[in-house]
């Protein structure tokens, strides 16, 4: 090893660049990533740490405990922040010993905060078909209105990110198999079947609304075009299920994953085994989907104290 030491500036270009080309981990994740060893390496220069080498594992935990606590440069965290943050540390000091960089690994055993589970947040179905119906039920009609319901509906219908929903090119719909090909995160694809309803507002867009947004454009092939012709972006969809909620009076907290939680959670009530809800979500893991099957045994179990007449006995 030269003597000149191995700034971190390096060695975090060099695992991002691993994350990205050999991981083909998603984009989003990879800007966080980046964001939090920013902070790490403020952290590590106000300790006056210059070489990546000499890193030692009580500089990573006091770095966890500033993430919690906050410090002179940075506000406190919330755990789950935290823990994504201390995840990269950890994934960084992992790829620079295994890469040879140190000889030893200073994070190995700094744990990152666990959080307390948190339960998605589902619609009722009568509020989701509410909100679904609100782009018509506005009065506006025209293109705009058109667009907003097949985006709406086809989220619902197939569990979509919004990321995936507005990544979607014309080809990866088919109306015949009545199956859309999602982009997932880290590149992993997958085929998804999606309702009648779902097709037939994305037939009325198609025909009655994209033709006109297209020819404003360059000829687009997203499925979803905004005023311009150009592909909807991730904010200009999360405004439209925003929007349309407030329309709709919901007065649950709305977030960009409403009606992905909704999906997953009325397919469980309805009876889906939860590792086709795992499939169809894109979860690498069932324990990730498994979160959903809280949710049900928690309405089963408001249901039961409000219909049984010795449950509260």
């Amino acid at each position: 090893m030269p003597n000149a030491g191995v700034p971190m500036t390096q060695v975090v270009m060099a695992y991002l660049d691993h994350l990205s080309v050999e991981r083909g981990t998603a984009r989003n994740t990879l800007e966080s990533y980046a964001r939090d060893l920013r902070r790490y390496a403020d952290h590590l220069a106000r300790a006056e740490v210059t070489d990546f080498r000499r890193v030692t594992e009580a500089e990573v935990a006091a770095f966890g405990a500033a993430l919690r606590e906050g410090d002179d440069e940075h506000p406190p965290l919330a755990v789950s922040s935290a823990a994504r943050a201390l995840v990269a540390v950890r994934g960084l000091h992992r790829f620079a010993h295994l890469e040879g960089i140190t000889d030893e690994d200073p994070a190995r055993e700094v744990r990152p905060p666990t959080a307390g589970r948190r339960l998605p947040k589902a619609l009722p179905v009568d509020d989701v078909l509410r909100l679904l119906n609100m782009p018509a039920a506005a009065g506006k009609g025209g293109e705009r209105a058109l667009r907003d319901r097949a985006l709406l509906e086809l989220l619902y219908s197939t569990g979509a990110r919004i990321s995936e929903a507005v990544g979607l090119d014309l080809d990866d719909v088919d109306s015949g198999e009545r199956t859309v090909l999602l982009d997932g995160k880290g590149g992993k694809q997958r085929l998804v079947p999606i309702g009648k309803p779902a097709l037939a507002a994305l037939d009325a867009y198609l025909v009655r609304a994209r033709p006109a947004l297209v020819g404003r454009g360059r000829g687009s092939a997203a499925l979803f075009l905004n005023a311009r012709g150009s592909r909807l972006s991730r904010q200009s969809a999360w405004q439209v299920l925003k929007t349309n909620a407030e329309r709709a009076g919901i007065s649950a907290s709305v977030s960009p994953h409403t009606l992905r939680h909704s999906f997953a959670t009325h397919l469980l009530e309805g009876g889906a085994d939860v590792r086709v809800v795992q499939e169809l979500l894109g979860h690498a893991s069932v324990t990730t989907t498994q979160v959903y099957t809280l949710v049900t045994v928690n309405t089963l179990r408001e249901i039961y104290a409000h219909a049984h007449p010795r449950a509260l006995g």
